[in-house]
This record gives structure tokens, C-alpha cells and sequence, in this order.
């Protein structure tokens, strides 16, 4: 059984599970594969390569198989988008299309979906429980305070939603009618949760997590871009937070039925002393520490600080009050892949184990990170040659400390996909090897799910430099991701100088404006949501540099050991000292005054 049964409540036995997967890793993989195939065997997709055979079908899969990307399923996804049969990538039938936060054309990405897998995400959540169980004593005394939000969906002419993948788990049978074991017991109630307007989900569930602070053990929310978002809402709300639990109502801006009716049913009455004590703890004189203040017996607070997410580890550290930061699963839209079977690690130690049930998963060997971004580059072309496919590794041959890209074979009918993570093997636990997440591949700017590619943002450039820039040239470019302030913005350094002189050129306001809108306009879907529906990132910035100072750029990466013959700028820098050499000659700065245009689109559309 793909899907093991059982109680996580039982810390042993879920301990004991972990341990029976990850000693099977290779039997267990190969039941995997050997299931995926038998299932899906007679899909139009696989048909056209296993020939019908069914002596040598896990031979034959991975000698005639290609490896793809997402542009060579995305024909096949769009026909059942359309209406087409699942059978054309699956046995089972699809029930829905996740979107992914990885975009193609400006839209999001769909992977399929079946009904098994949320059963199987059920079971990978509980596995958590024992995990946790483990490391911190008592949290079954207590209450969890998760932020989770839902994300709007789209109908596709077949009929099916397309929605994220976190929104379908919330939305499912499996979420609203989990056993509430007292590890799963959380502050925020369902309902708020299920609200469509993530300012009034927001505020309903910071007042219920304020109502109940006595009761709250832990913290979190899935990503740390999301958890301080709420954080700096806490900051500009707790005078009417306060006011609410001061009376015993709900501010009259809260619309939604369900939201506003869940929150009073926790507010239960006026309470002026918790009022009072909240209020003096906002009041004082620093925001240090203050989760730890408001929620005296938190133990940690869980959000996944892996990846791009590491950006936010120094603000969580400030208002967290020295609580352990937990990142507890490594998950994406086209499958829920490992635990931290650590959860207690600093957030640079992170590892994930991947857990062997789950898909088949593949490895293709790139280069080792000690040559920094040229020679990964070389290796992250989208096409894998046949060279590059005999290279290619399963779960239990990886090595440690080599850096692979993710290939995954799924039940739901995704085969040899590439998910476009680079992860380095940092060891094993049993025969099950052990992850560290280094980057997403092309990925060279990300705030909270956005994800913007190294040509997408040199696309959104030169639409700007085109249509904007008058009697100016764009010499030299870069990018910064920067997350000091909430919600974090894009940055860009843009190096200017007038077409027919070498003088210091002249910056016109509403020129440089219209330039920071037009980039915006033309970065993907996600990018465009998350400025106008999600209000996760905050208005992009133009800051323009004095002229040489991109070559001050080069001596500085020359000093560090770059070399003189191959050095090319980078389109995003992260390194302190690039950035202090950037920001010390801004010459001016300049924000989009306009949220960029985004609608909900149908897929046809």
C-alpha cells in the first residue's frame, strides 16, 4: 500500500513508519514506478513509448521515456483543460488542475490531479506529527496559531478548477474534516480560513490567535513572507484588534458572514483585561521579541525558510524573540516531496528527507556549486541531451555533497518531469538520501510565490527602456530582492546616461515612474497577483546608479575571485558588498504609483 494507514496520534508508530520507509527506500521506489506504469500503462501518453509491453515496463520507461519540462506536457494538460478525456495522462480520473507558482506565457502552470493525491497529502501531513512530537514535549497541550489563506480559482472550459495547491487542500473534505488530534488543533476556525478577502481572513484569525494567545504553542504559517506580512498587519491593526476583544464585536469592515460569525463565536464577550495587556505589550518602546511577548508559551514558529525564503530569516529573528525558526516539509504544486526529520536545526541546516512513498523520483548531476553560477548555468538548459539522461540517478545512487536537479515521476501523470530545483545531497537517513534546497533553477528574483526568471525580467526591461526612455541609454543592469521592509519589492540599478553626451543624465520624474509601471505590466501572472490581489509585494523600485559604477561592480567581483576573462553582471545580486557598492551611488530613486492590472482569467481566455 502506497498509502499507509495510520494513527499520528501514535508517536511510535509514526516514528516507526519513517523508519520502515526510509530503510525500503530502493524495494519501496521500485513499487513506486512499478505502479505508476501498470496504472497508466494504456494512457495515450505512455502508450506512445512503452510499446505495449509489460515484461520489461520499468526498462523500457526509462530507455524510451524523454525527460520534459513543462512546455512539452503543457499540450496534453491543455487538452483535458479543454475537455479531453484524463485517460490521455491518467488512469485515474483528473479532478483538478493546481496552478503552479512557476509561470509559461504569463499564466500559471497546471499540473493534474486526482482525488488519491489528497489522500496522499493527508497521510504526508501527518507524518509531521510525529516528527514534531518528537523534538518538543507538550503540544498536545495547547493550540497551534497557523495562518493559512486560500487563493482565487479558475474554471476551465472543461469544467474543472484550477487553483493552488494549498487552496485545493484547504477547500478539501480531508482538510474540513481532519481528526482533530491535539496536535491539530489551531486557533484560526475554518471559516476564516475559507474567506476569498485575505485582508478580512487576516484580521479574523490575528483576532481569534489574539483571543486565544493563552492557549498558543506554536506559530506559523506556510511561507515566512506570509507569516511577516501578518506580522507587520498585527503592527497596523492592534489598536482595532484590540478594540474588538475590548467589546466583544467585530470591526464593521469585516463583510464575510462566515469570517465575521466565527470570530465572534471565539471573542465569546468583551474581555477589557486582555484588551489592556495586549495593547501595553504594542505600546512599548521596541518591537523586539514581540511574538514572544504576546504568546508566552510558543515553543517555535514553523514556516519554511528554505530557498528564497532565507531572506526573511533576520526580520522572523528580531520579532520572534529567539524562538527556534521550524521548516518542516519540502512541498510544491507537482507533489509533496520530504520532512526535516530535524526540525530543531538552524535554518542554514535545513535537509529534507524525501520521503520514498510519495513519486519517483530521478536525479540529473549538475555541476558543483564551488565554481559558482557559470558552470550551474551550463548545465540548466532546458534540453537534456542522451548523455545527459545516462547520468541520470535514482533516489538511493545520489551522492553527498553533489547538487542535482529534481526529476519526478508522479501517480497522477506527470513522467520524468523536471520541477527545476537544484538540491544538494547532505546525507542519508537509512538508505533514504537527504536534501538541502539551493535554488530554483533560473530563478533570479522571488519575494513570496513569485518567481521571476533572469528572461523575464530582461523582457519587462526592454519593453520599459523601449516605450519610456527618452534621450536616455540603459547601460548596464541589475536586480536585488529586497525584503528589509514588509511587504518586500523588487529593486532594480539601472545605469543611465543621455544618448549624445557623457554628462550626469537628466532624471525625469513621471519618465521613471512610467518605467517602474511598465516593468511590472510585463512581469508574469503570480508577480502581477501578488501586487494587486495578495498585496505580498510592495511597488517596484528604479534605482538609478552614477555612471561607472558597473564597473566598480566588476572590480569588486574581480577582488573576490571572479574571473576578468569570464565575468558578466549579474542580473541579481544578494552579496552585501555588491550592494553597498550599488547603494552608495543612487543618484535617484523611483516607485510604480499603481498597482499593475491583473484579473482572474479564464485558461481560454
Amino acid at each position: 500500500m502506497m498509502i499507509p494507514s495510520y494513527d499520528p496520534n501514535d508517536t511510535e508508530a509514526g516514528l516507526q513508519l519513517l523508519e520502515d520507509l526510509t530503510t525500503n527506500a530502493d524495494a519501496i521506489q521500485q513499487q513506486v514506478l512499478h505502479q505508476i506504469l501498470s496504472q497508466n500503462s494504456e494512457t495515450e501518453y505512455l502508450r506512445s513509448f512503452l510499446d505495449g509491453e509489460s515484461c520489461n515496463i520499468q526498462e523500457n520507461f526509462k530507455n524510451k521515456a524523454p525527460v520534459v519540462n513543462y512546455e512539452d506536457i503543457k499540450p496534453f494538460i491543455q487538452r483535458i483543460s479543454d475537455g479531453d478525456s484524463s485517460d490521455i495522462l491518467s488512469a485515474q480520473p483528473i479532478t483538478e488542475l493546481l496552478t503552479s507558482s512557476g509561470t509559461s506565457g504569463g499564466k500559471p502552470k497546471l499540473m493534474p490531479s486526482t482525488a488519491e493525491e489528497l489522500d496522499r497529502k493527508t497521510f504526508f501531513y501527518n507524518m509531521l506529527v510525529p516528527v514534531m512530537n518528537k523534538f518538543v514535549n507538550g503540544l498536545d497541550e495547547g493550540k497551534g496559531m497557523y495562518l493559512l489563506f486560500i487563493k482565487p480559482e479558475i474554471k476551465t472550459p472543461s469544467g474543472l478548477k484550477a487553483r493552488p495547491v494549498l487552496t485545493s487542500y484547504y477547500k478539501s473534505e480531508q482538510f474540513k474534516n481532519r481528526p482533530f488530534n491535539k496536535y491539530n488543533v489551531i486557533t484560526s476556525p475554518n471559516d476564516a480560513i475559507l474567506c476569498e478577502d485575505s485582508q478580512q481572513s487576516m484580521y479574523c484569525q490575528l483576532l481569534c490567535g489574539l483571543v486565544q494567545r493563552s492557549h498558543v504553542l506554536r506559530l506559523g504559517a506556510i511561507f515566512a513572507s506570509a507569516f511577516l506580512r501578518a506580522v507587520k498587519f498585527l503592527e497596523n491593526h492592534f489598536t482595532e484588534l484590540c478594540a474588538d476583544i475590548r467589546t466583544g464585536t467585530v470591526a464593521s469592515w469585516i463583510t464575510d458572514s462566515g469570517c465575521r460569525d466565527s470570530a465572534l463565536s471565539i471573542l465569546n464577550g468583551p474581555n477589557q483585561e486582555l484588551a489592556d495587556e495586549i495593547e501595553a505589550l504594542f505600546n512599548a518602546k521596541s518591537r523586539e521579541g514581540i511574538l514572544k511577548r504576546i504568546w508566552p508559551k510558543t515553543k517555535y514558529i514553523e514556516v519554511i525558510v528554505t530557498g528564497s525564503m532565507a531572506q526573511y530569516i533576520p526580520t522572523l529573528e528580531f520579532y520572534s524573540g529567539g524562538l527556534p525558526l521550524v521548516s518542516v516539509m519540502y512541498a510544491s504544486s507537482e507533489c509533496f516531496f520530504g520532512l526535516n526529520i530535524n526540525p530543531l536545526c538552524k535554518p542554514s541546516n535545513v535537509s529534507y528527507t524525501l520521503l520514498p512513498n510519495m513519486a519517483y523520483f530521478e536525479f540529473l548531476p549538475v555541476d558543483d556549486k564551488s565554481h559558482e553560477e557559470t558552470q550551474l548555468e551550463s548545465r540548466s538548459t532546458d534540453d537534456v541531451s542522451l548523455t545527459d539522461k545516462d547520468r541520470i540517478v535514482d533516489l538511493v545512487s545520489v551522492e553527498i555533497g553533489r547538487y542535482y536537479e529534481l526529476i519526478i515521476t508522479t501517480f497522477a501523470g506527470l513522467y520524468r518531469y523536471r520541477v527545476g530545483d537544484i538540491l544538494k545531497v547532505t546525507g542519508f537517513h537509512n538508505k533514504a538520501p537527504q536534501f538541502s534546497f539551493v535554488e530554483r533553477r533560473n530563478v533570479v528574483l522571488s519575494i513570496d510565490t513569485d518567481k521571476t526568471s533572469e528572461e523575464d525580467l530582461m523582457k519587462a526591461v526592454t519593453q520599459a527602456k523601449l516605450n519610456h526612455l527618452q534621450g536616455l541609454l540603459l547601460t548596464e543592469y541589475t536586480s536585488y530582492a529586497d525584503t528589509s521592509s514588509i511587504p518586500g519589492h523588487y529593486v532594480l540599478f539601472w545605469e543611465l546616461k543621455p544618448r549624445y553626451d557623457n554628462d550626469p543624465p537628466k532624471l525625469d520624474k513621471k519618465m521613471m515612474e512610467d518605467c517602474c509601471s511598465e516593468v511590472e505590466d510585463c512581469l508574469d501572472y503570480v508577480y502581477r497577483r501578488c501586487r494587486n490581489k495578495d498585496r505580498s509585494i510592495g511597488a517596484l523600485e528604479i534605482r538609478v546608479v552614477s555612471l561607472g559604477t558597473f564597473d566598480a561592480l566588476m572590480d569588486f567581483s574581480i577582488s573576490q575571485g571572479s574571473s576578468v576573462n569570464q565575468y558578466k553582471t549579474p542580473r541579481c545580486v544578494k552579496s552585501g558588498g555588491a550592494l553597498q557598492i550599488l547603494d552608495s551611488r543612487v543618484i535617484g530613486r523611483f516607485f510604480t504609483k499603481r498597482v499593475p492590472q491583473w484579473e482572474p482569467l479564464g485558461l481560454d481566455s
